[in-house]
């Protein structure tokens, strides 16, 4: 009976150690919610992350800030889970505020701004200066801006601070759920405004430029921790591949600039 007993016992954690060895061998399973800001060089780069490190990410999507269901607090708001959210820094750092994000945990990631398209093949405003851009602004007939971070910039400091935003707003449209890009391809917007590393990928359109530097809004991208992930060493190892080196060069290239220095909140 004792030798029946021990051989059992022995089974049991000959069971265990394999599977433990399984899950280093295939890894964890990441769950990440990243905004659209850093969406293009994120997709490039979590390919390689999944091959060095043999995890899986899973991903949603969603805005940093505003209203919609599918933005990242409001995700985080229903206790969907997560491990990782990737987001406009002062949005992460309200998260942690609200006990939803580990204090400590944040690191800036990128620095994006913000940028102009027209339709494909259609004439490229001047928008080089602030006062040329205030006149492309009244002239068009319609203006699409993000539901997230430069939407609500644009549309409750900059076109205030040009003193237009009466003229202005009236035929302004929040892209609510999709991307500026894809409104200003339909036609269904005359020009149309957002991070430029959006803008870049979204076909059937032609990237005008950036906001001058008067006017211009930098948003810094950073990524936390959930509060209650599942894989918190994973998660940790993904945020220090995105923020590493071997970053840079798909950052760079998908309109995005490296963050200076990295930042965590204690």
């Amino acid at each position: 009976m004792q030798r029946k007993a021990i051989a059992s016992r022995t089974g049991i954690l000959a069971v265990s150690a394999l599977l433990c060895m399984a899950g280093t061998a295939f890894g964890d399973e990441i769950k990440v919610m990243t905004s659209g800001g850093f969406t293009a060089a994120y997709l490039e780069l979590v390919p390689e992350f999944e091959r060095a490190s043999h995890h899986t990410v899973v991903t949603a999507f969603g805005g940093s800030m505003g209203n919609g269901p599918e933005t990242i607090p409001n995700r985080l708001q229903r206790g969907e889970p997560a491990d990782v959210v990737i987001l406009a820094s002062a949005a992460l750092d309200d998260l942690i505020k609200q006990g939803k994000v580990v204090a400590g945990s944040r690191v800036d990631l990128v620095r994006s701004t913000i940028g102009m398209a027209v339709r494909a093949g259609s004439p490229k405003p001047d928008i080089s200066t602030v006062a040329a851009l205030t006149q492309t602004l009244l002239r068009a007939k319609s203006i699409a801006y993000s539901a997230s971070a430069s939407g609500v910039y644009l549309s409750t400091e900059m076109f205030q601070h040009l003193g237009i935003a009466d003229q202005v707003l009236p035929k302004s449209r929040n892209a609510q759920g999709e991307r500026v890009g894809a409104l200003v391809a339909r036609g269904e917007a005359e020009i149309g405004f957002q991070q430029v590393s959006e803008l870049l990928p979204e076909p059937g359109i032609d990237y005008v430029g950036e906001l001058p530097p008067e006017v211009q809004r930098v948003t810094v991208f950073s990524a936390g921790i959930v509060v209650g992930a599942k894989q918190p060493a994973a998660a940790k190892s993904l945020i220090e591949f995105l923020a590493s080196e071997r970053a840079i060069p798909v950052i760079r290239k998908t309109g995005l600039e490296p963050a200076t220095r990295t930042v965590t909140t204690r």
